[in-house]
Parts: C-alpha cells; sequence; structure tokens
C-alpha cells in the first residue's frame, strides 16, 4: 500500500487505476486498505496549479454532469477535457455506467466514446459501475475523486448515468452541478424532474449546430425562463443557460469561463468549503447505510430465516412491512414483537 501511496502521489496512472479498484472493491481487506489511502490523500494540501484564464492559481474543482441518454454528455465532457489539456491541465474523468438489474454487469462502454481524451497523457478517465447505487453515482466516487486530486488531477467531472429521480445524489459531491439537455422538441420541461433544474448551477443546450439549431434557441430561452421561477440555492450565484456544440467545438470556451466564474465566486465566499464540508457528513452516513446494509444481509440468523421470511411475503402470508418488522426483530432493533399474521 505504501508504494501505491507513493506512486499516486507522484501523478503515476497506474497507481491511481489500483487505489481506486481497492476503494471500489468489495473485499474488506482492499476497502480497509483504500480507505487509509484516501485518508492519506486527504490530509495533503489540494492541488493547485495555473489558471489557463490567466487569473493565478486556481485549487481543485469538482464538476458533476447529468442528463438524459443522448443529450451528449460523454460528447461534451470530451470536447471540454481536450481543450483544458490542450491549455496544460489536468483533468479526472470519472464515467458511471449503470449496472444491469439482471445481471448486475456494466458495460463499462463510456471511455470507448472519449477516444481523444482517454489517450491524452494529462487525462485520466476511469469508467465504473454504479451497482445499483440510488442517484446514478458509483458508492465510493466521492473517494476516487479525493485519490485523483492526490494524483495531481485539478479537474474532476463526475458523467453520471442519466436523469433520474434520484439523480440528484451527485450534487452532494460535487462543486458545482451541471444539466446537460438536447434541444429536443416539445416542451423540454415535461420530460425531466423539477429536483434536477432546481439543483443545477448551470443548465447547457448541447447540440446547437446546424438543423437543430433553431431548437436549441427555444431550449435555451424555456430553461432561462424556468430558472428565474426557481429559488436559488446560492445567495452570489444565478444558474444560467449556455448553449454549446461539442461536436463543432463552439460556446465550450464560454461555458468554462462561465464554470471558473462560479469557482470563483464560490471560493472567495467561503461557499465552497463550507460545501465541501457538508457533503463529507453526508456521504459518512451513506457509508453507514452501506455498511449496516452489508451486515444486515450477512447475519447468520437473518441468513438462515430470510428464504422462508421472503416465501411467505411473496405468497401474501405476510405483508412487506410485517416482513420488515420481523427481520428487524430478529436483530433487535425493533421496538415490539413482530408482527405475526392473524391465526
Amino acid at each position: 500500500m505504501k508504494d501505491v501511496l507513493q506512486r499516486l502521489f507522484a501523478g503515476e496512472r497506474s497507481a491511481l487505476a489500483r487505489a481506486i479498484t481497492m476503494v471500489e472493491s468489495r473485499s474488506a481487506r482492499w476497502q480497509n486498505e483504500g480507505q487509509s489511502m484516501v485518508a492519506a490523500a486527504l490530509q495533503r494540501p489540494p492541488p493547485s496549479q495555473a489558471c489557463s484564464s490567466g487569473a493565478g492559481p486556481r485549487s481543485s474543482f469538482r464538476i458533476g454532469l447529468t442528463g438524459p441518454p443522448g443529450a451528449g454528455k460523454s460528447t461534451f465532457v470530451e470536447a471540454l477535457g481536450t481543450m483544458l489539456t490542450a491549455r496544460q491541465e489536468k483533468v479526472a474523468v470519472l464515467s458511471i455506467d449503470p449496472s444491469s438489474a439482471l445481471s448486475g454487469g456494466s458495460i463499462l462502454g463510456d471511455k470507448t466514446r472519449m477516444t481523444h481524451l482517454s489517450r491524452d497523457p494529462l487525462a485520466y478517465v476511469r469508467p465504473s459501475p454504479s451497482s445499483g447505487t440510488l442517484g446514478g453515482v458509483a458508492r465510493n466516487t466521492c473517494d476516487s475523486i479525493v485519490l485523483c486530486e492526490a494524483a495531481g488531477f485539478n479537474t474532476i467531472l463526475v458523467e453520471t448515468v442519466g436523469v433520474g429521480q434520484s439523480e440528484t445524489a451527485v450534487a452532494d459531491m460535487v462543486d458545482m452541478f451541471i444539466l446537460v439537455m438536447p434541444p429536443g422538441a416539445g416542451d423540454e420541461l415535461q420530460g425531466i424532474k423539477r429536483g434536477i433544474v432546481e439543483l443545477s448551477d448551470m443548465v447547457i443546450v448541447n447540440k446547437a449546430d446546424g438543423d437543430l439549431i433553431p431548437a436549441a434557441r427555444r431550449a435555451h430561452y424555456e430553461y432561462r425562463s424556468a430558472l428565474k421561477l426557481m429559488k436559488q440555492r446560492s445567495a452570489i450565484w444565478s444558474p444560467r443557460v449556455i448553449s454549446v456544440s461539442s461536436l463543432e467545438q463552439t460556446g465550450i470556451d464560454k461555458a468554462w469561463s462561465n464554470m471558473l466564474e462560479f469557482h470563483a465566486a464560490m471560493t472567495g465566499s467561503g461557499e465552497l468549503h463550507s460545501k465541501r464540508m457538508r457533503q463529507a457528513n453526508i456521504w459518512m452516513w451513506h457509508h453507514v447505510t452501506d455498511r449496516i446494509m452489508a451486515k444486515f444481509r450477512a447475519h447468520p440468523d437473518i441468513v438462515a430465516q430470510l428464504p422462508e421470511l421472503e416465501r411467505e411475503v411473496s405468497e401474501g402470508r405476510l405483508t412487506a412491512g410485517q416482513g420488515a418488522d420481523t427481520l428487524l426483530a430478529i436483530m433487535g432493533l425493533h421496538d415490539t414483537d413482530p408482527i405475526l399474521p392473524l391465526p
């Protein structure tokens, strides 16, 4: 572990890949060693490098991107990433791939859609399975962000599965939350959750090129009007709408300039520091929930009685609530005796 840690701090990509694999592992041994590396990484000063805009040094910047399938998130990430690496900035992309509800497997194909960025020596692209975790983010994405920063990457892009009711979980791990939308036909706001728009610090209307330019212009005005009606999360930042074409590389520089403006405003006001402190506590409780559930399912008394209990629930002899109360009572976590069916 010490060897991996030293190579990680030296910026070796292979060490970063191994460290992330350790924190994502389901093995208790590797999880413990991975957490030790994350703890060591947190003790190092955050990466800071010259900002390409000429505004002086900039600390690490965590950006989350979400949007419906087909919005062009991966294409936008590659366009933004290649622009930044051309300016000698180091970029890490954590791309979360949905896991199959049937097999539990993931294709992990996002990297194949970032052919230029994945070969760039100043970039690191890591696809990870969501493994059924709500929010379209992997269970250990927060730890992966810290490890990427320890390896010297000061711009971290987290690309999520897609818009869903629980997708807002990504907003609890990044500095800036961006919604990427296509200029599709009809009322765009009907196809997404209001909560996603409320949490967005920026809306990017992608694919604003060719025959889609009029539709992109309409979508731009629709989102801008919608954002004006929603309560702002920050007293110093009003969410903005930017139209871009990732294919033609237009509007990318403007979008990045607005992101840097957000980062500078949040850093200068102290909101960024407070936000990260709050997020750390949120994810501590996520880990508590995950660990409790893992121990709960592995308990020998639960393992012994679960098949029969599931059979009774599936056959209607017990309600789902009664089954849950019975399981909790087995573990001594229920205040009353388990609720049994009437004779």
